[in-house]
């Protein structure tokens, strides 16, 4: 057998790592894909500058403009139109939008409002939602198709004037078998019979009549003056159209079950958006 010495074993080393060395050195680099992804801008949702502002508000996952405008106090009609939203299915989780008018309709309505007792025409417009039921098909079927398609009748003179508080009247005559409680249920709940009649509880005009709002089944809204809403759900008849005029005490619909365990009216009053007792505004019985 033939003895390697320690120093030629210490040379064989040197000359592989050397090689070694040689092979990774730049001029002889395997090749490698390199891969740049050009960082593509993240598109904002429309009206994200306003974002924050005074008036304006963010949509949130299951936001409607229905529901939007109820929590807002204003028409839904009037949001779409202020944000020139033409599609019902075009408004978008984040999508910040104006619930307030600009400032010359603001001015005009105040006028409008002064000259026809405490109440401004509302202005038909077109819709938009987020989710599928957020405008049933009859609904959308007479809403117009643009801002200038149609336009309102005339206003009903209120009794109503900015600031005052209306002179309510019960909208069922039946037994309130479960009252407000702030932060749970936003209104009353009036029991009565299958078709038992639902009146206007004040003057005003409709601005929304359909079944789109999740949990109100077949739900009308009405505009009052001095920033005030009602609401009547569960009904099994809607007898109104929305824009239309009504007067206090005014057959709306017939009490029905719709989206409720039982035959109810869910009658909520609410002022600048705001759910109010309505046990508290109305006349003694």
């Amino acid at each position: 057998m033939r003895y390697i010495t320690p120093s030629f074993r210490l040379t064989a080393a040197v000359a592989l790592v050397a090689a070694l060395a040689g092979c990774a050195s730049p001029t002889h680099r395997a090749p490698v894909e390199e891969r740049v992804s050009a960082a593509q801008p993240q598109r904002l949702p429309p009206g994200a500058e306003n974002a924050g502002k005074p008036g304006y508000y963010t949509i949130k996952p299951g936001d409607t403009l229905i529901r939007i405008g109820l929590e807002t106090g204003q028409s839904w009609r009037d949001i779409a139109g202020w944000n020139n939203i033409e599609n019902a299915n075009r408004i978008e989780v984040g999508q910040v939008i104006r619930i307030v008018p600009p400032v010359g309709e603001a001015a005009a309505a105040t006028a409008a409002s002064a000259g026809a007792g405490g109440m401004a025409a509302a202005k038909p417009v077109t819709t938009a939602r987020i989710e599928p039921r957020a405008v049933d098909a009859k609904s959308a079927a007479s809403a117009p198709s643009s801002p200038a398609s149609s336009a309102s009748a005339p206003e009903p003179k209120s009794d109503v004037k900015s600031g005052d508080e209306p002179a309510w009247i019960w909208p069922a005559n039946g037994p309130t078998i479960a009252q407000f409680e702030e932060g749970k249920r936003k209104g009353l709940v009036i029991g009565g019979k299958a078709g038992d009649p639902v009146v206007a509880a004040g003057d005003g005009r409709v601005v929304y009549a359909g079944s789109g709002l999740r949990g109100y089944g077949n739900l009308i809204i009405i505009k009052h003056g001095g920033d005030y809403l009602t609401a009547y759900a569960h009904n099994q008849a809607l007898l109104v159209k929305e824009d239309q005029a009504v007067r206090k005490g005014q057959k709306i619909a017939e009490m029905g079950a719709t989206d409720a365990d039982r035959v109810q009216l869910h009658f909520e009053i609410r002022k600048q958006g705001k759910p109010i007792d309505p046990a508290r505004q109305l006349p003694a019985r």
